[in-house]
């Protein structure tokens, strides 16, 4: 995703805080209601197309190894055992986080964009010895790579106290096999919502809140990478690409390198988060103990397992999403 800011289909190249190929809001009150207007069709569009891989991730990350033989036969064995539905168990806790999850980062990612590039490196490029002196007015405005980079790192860790609970409730409904729901130890995102808070707590809800930061740290490699495919897709010429289509290529390519830079982290994320909130029977009392644990159980590739499903996902999910986003932020125009 990119921020929540409008779209202006008449400037090909973004400058400054439009280098993620959206522009800035002229005025900041009607901004902030059309992003969260779009960010609640993104959550939609990203949970409808990513969701049935999602399930499949977790499952393949957090069952015995002998449980499933591969991606395929789990969702052969969901389906079959489950019913269609089961590849959407836990949509309810992401289809509405996702809407003010996607509505925060997109809202903090703009802020921090435009911090750290008036407060940075506005600063450093004034310097008469910076190199930067002698590129144009609007390259030297321009928040740098690195700059979306560190804005995402700052966007991710504000939206991880949002998201830690939703992904520990999606979690643990994932990870339940019973065809019956009266087999269920949860009925639904509301009933195990209130059987954690009730047995342990507010911090029993936001287990696994230092295993999300850990993993939403990577968001450097995903907005970093989102700019810098941006400017490549507008500066080629051999295939002339209007600026949805910039934001469309740019957003799911981002999107694998994001997933390709931090799946051993959501690995250990998720292990931590579908652990015993019970102090005795827990099993990961650290991050570096579920991260000891993957190694030992099958090595390396211990770490990658539900890689396949994840990647498949990333790319159509969070274009989608994009699109969606954008599509709406010009409808509101």
């Amino acid at each position: 995703m990119s921020a929540p800011v409008k779209h202006v289909a008449s400037l090909p190249v973004p400058t400054s805080d439009e280098s993620a190929g959206v522009s800035t809001p002229k005025a900041k009150g009607s901004a902030n209601y059309k992003g969260f207007v779009a960010g609640v069709f993104s959550g939609i569009a990203k949970l409808s197309v990513g969701h049935p891989f999602d399930t499949i991730k977790v499952r393949l990350q957090t069952a015995p190894k002998s449980q499933f033989a591969g991606p395929w036969d789990c969702v052969v064995q969901t389906i079959r055992n489950e019913g269609f539905n089961g590849i959407y168990k836990g949509a309810t806790p992401p289809l509405i986080g996702w809407m003010f999850m996607d509505s925060l980062m997109l809202g903090s990612l703009t802020f921090y964009r435009k911090l750290l590039n008036e407060n940075v490196f506005q600063p450093l490029r004034a310097r008469p010895t910076s190199p930067h002196i002698w590129t144009s007015d609007a390259e030297r405005k321009r928040l740098p790579a690195v700059g979306h980079g560190m804005a995402g790192i700052l966007a991710g860790w504000t939206v991880s106290f949002i998201a830690a609970p939703i992904e520990h409730v999606k979690a643990r409904l994932q990870i339940q096999y019973a065809s019956n729901k009266a087999s269920r130890l949860y009925s639904g995102p509301i009933d195990c919502t209130r059987k954690i808070l009730a047995q342990h707590g507010a911090r029993g809800l936001w287990h696994g809140l230092t295993a999300t930061l850990l993993f939403r740290t990577q968001f450097f490699f995903w907005w970093g990478s989102y700019d810098v495919f941006t400017r490549a897709l507008q500066k080629q010429e051999y295939i002339p690409l209007s600026t949805p289509a910039v934001n469309f290529w740019a957003g799911g390519l981002s999107a694998q390198v994001f997933w390709l830079t931090t799946y051993p982290t959501d690995v250990i994320k998720q292990r931590i988060m579908t652990d015993s909130l019970d102090p005795v029977e827990r099993r990961y009392p650290r991050w570096r103990d579920a991260a000891k644990a993957v190694y030992r159980e099958a090595g390396w590739k211990g770490y990658w397992r539900g890689f396949v499903p994840c990647f498949l996902r990333a790319f159509p999910a969070n274009a989608a999403a994009l699109v969606a986003f954008e599509g709406v932020m010009r409808r509101l125009e």
